[in-house]
């Protein structure tokens, strides 16, 4: 038997969400026992994100950030939203024809990374027990159905499957209550949505690729607090946007988010990123800088329609686990922070009181919550742009948020992995090859994501059916996950006479892309050992 310890309350990732579900925990009651499970190398090294945060969960939670030196150094100063026309042109929105949620007085430019290293001293100052290294691999169960806890995985396991001299046991850790805080497309809250029916009555989640490059730029060039937005050019033939932050110390965060409902199986999201740094409103700030980092994560993009049920027996999801992420705000993680403060606050009621019903305190603290007035308020933003495009779906978005609210709801049915062409349906895209000053390729960029994993460990991709890349997926859409990898996992070569698809686990950068976008969903994303994946600074 393996080995197991006991906890009030077990959380399952270092994320703002998790964090915050700990640290207000500790607040409300000091002699509660909860640990945090955390499976990068340390806290923050699988954290990415844009990123503009909007302090309004902080506050709450620590009145007092400021003097308790929360990185939060770079308000914004200027927004700048504009529309892309072409490879040079572009046209400016006036401020006010952009949605107020778009608006940032009052946020900061922050790397969210950083800003989860700064939550975790402070939930360890309160007691809490946190274990960077160790992933969440197995949900336990209750012999009556209800979640137990979680089992880390086992490390030292060969990729045949065999002890090696490093074997050590993965380890049980059971709890009153568990709470899954993994991000977006959680490999364990995408099971428990399923056993639950967590999302019954919803609509589909839907899902971007956000990709991002961290640069150092030159001091004439650098504008602190300046938050540019925009979409159009290159995205043609595809839904989503871009950003350019100036943060501080000479450092810009730039990307690009690629909404996976896209048709062509020939487009590239990273491709994409990389002609878009070419369009001059950009070039302008990053010619004559370094690239010093770079990453990539899904995001849930779905909003309140897709909200799934956040309890179960036992258990509770929050953040972008659950979808909290406010599409209209391009903002999550004050949402996600407040989730997991609403959890605390249940769970503390229904530990001390065990007469309390579980599912109707915490129904009862997030209907009375800011942060459910703030996504149904927003509910249409997302259905709008998927549904009528950028410029009319803009118009709708600005008289929706700026004007009046209009009393009923879009939905969006569709399911972003259904939306791929047949690839002779399809324009081909011819991609310029990369100049090695704005534009890079895939590898190189792996690198600077600090990506590792132990060779010798078995595949944390894994098909469902072996036969469906090089059968249906290769036939009919020219294998997409050759493209949609922002990392290079998946290449189809040829051996012994016909192609076969190599899996380059070790480029995996976990940002769950491939679990999403694949056509016939034959790819499920599991967690790899412990410290595996990315290791970010600063994102």
């Amino acid at each position: 038997m393996r080995e197991s310890m006991e906890f009030d309350v077990v959380i399952v990732g270092a994320g703002p969400s998790g964090l915050s579900t700990a640290i207000r925990l500790k607040q409300l009651n000091a002699d509660l026992n909860v640990c945090v499970l955390e499976k990068g190398s340390e806290v923050g090294a699988h954290i990415l994100s844009g990123a503009v945060f909007e302090p309004r969960a902080l506050n709450e939670l620590f009145p007092d950030w400021q003097e308790l030196g929360a990185p939060l150094t770079t308000p914004v100063t200027k927004d700048e939203v504009y529309l892309l026309k072409g490879e040079q042109g572009e046209r400016e929105i006036p401020h006010a024809l952009v949605p107020k949620p778009m608006v940032n007085d009052g946020n900061y430019i922050i790397s969210v990374g950083n800003l989860c290293r700064w939550l975790a001293e402070q939930a360890e100052g309160l007691g809490v027990e946190v274990f960077p290294g160790f992933a969440a691999a197995e949900i336990l169960f209750h012999e009556d159905g209800s979640v137990k806890g979680v089992a880390t995985g086992d490390m030292g396991v060969s990729a045949s499957g065999e002890q090696l001299a490093t074997y050590m046991e993965g380890m049980e850790l059971h709890a009153r209550y568990t709470v899954f805080s993994e991000g977006c497309r959680g490999h364990l809250g995408k099971q428990l949505i399923e056993r639950f029916n967590l999302d019954q009555g919803k609509d589909p989640q839907h899902y971007a690729i956000g990709i991002k490059e961290l640069w150092q730029i030159p001091a004439d060039k650098h504008q602190p607090g300046l938050v540019i937005h925009g979409s159009g050019w290159p995205l043609e033939d595809a839904s989503g946007g871009f950003f350019l932050y100036h943060g501080d110390n000479q450092q810009v965060m730039v990307g690009l988010i690629v909404d996976l409902n896209y048709k062509n199986p020939w487009m590239s999201p990273y491709e994409e990123f990389q002609r878009l740094k070419h369009h001059p409103l950009l070039a302008q700030y990053l010619t004559g800088g370094e690239r010093v980092s770079y990453g990539a994560r899904a995001i849930a993009k779905g909003g309140w329609n897709a909200l799934p049920s956040m309890t179960m027996p036992g258990a509770l999801l929050v953040g972008c686990d659950a979808g909290t992420l406010n599409v209209a705000k391009i903002k999550g993680t004050h949402t996600a922070m407040k989730s997991g403060m609403i959890g605390a606050e249940a769970l503390a009621q229904v530990l001390a009181d065990e007469s309390k019903a579980w599912d109707s305190t915490f129904a009862q603290l997030f209907d009375a919550s800011w942060l459910k007035e703030e996504l149904y308020q927003t509910r249409n933003f997302a259905p709008a742009m998927h549904k009528f495009g950028t410029l009319l779906g803009g118009a709708f978005n600005f008289v929706d948020q700026n004007l009046f609210k209009l009393p009923f709801t879009l939905h969006d049915t569709s399911l972003d992995h259904a939306q791929l062409l047949p690839a002779d349906q399809a324009p081909k895209i011819d991609y310029p090859k990369p100049d090695g000053k704005l534009s890079f390729d895939r590898l190189s960029s792996v690198y600077l994501s600090n990506t590792n994993h132990e060779e010798d460990q078995p595949c944390h991709l894994v098909l469902k059916d072996s036969t469906i890349p090089t059968g249906e997926n290769l036939t009919r859409f020219a294998e997409p996950a050759q493209r949609y990898c922002p990392a290079g996992v998946y290449e189809i070569i040829e051996q012994d006479g016909g192609p076969k698809l190599q899996i380059n686990a070790q480029n995996c950068l976990h940002c769950k892309t491939c679990d999403i976008k694949d056509p016939a969903q034959n790819i499920t994303w599991v967690t790899p050992e412990g410290t595996g994946g990315p290791n970010y600074p600063n994102m």
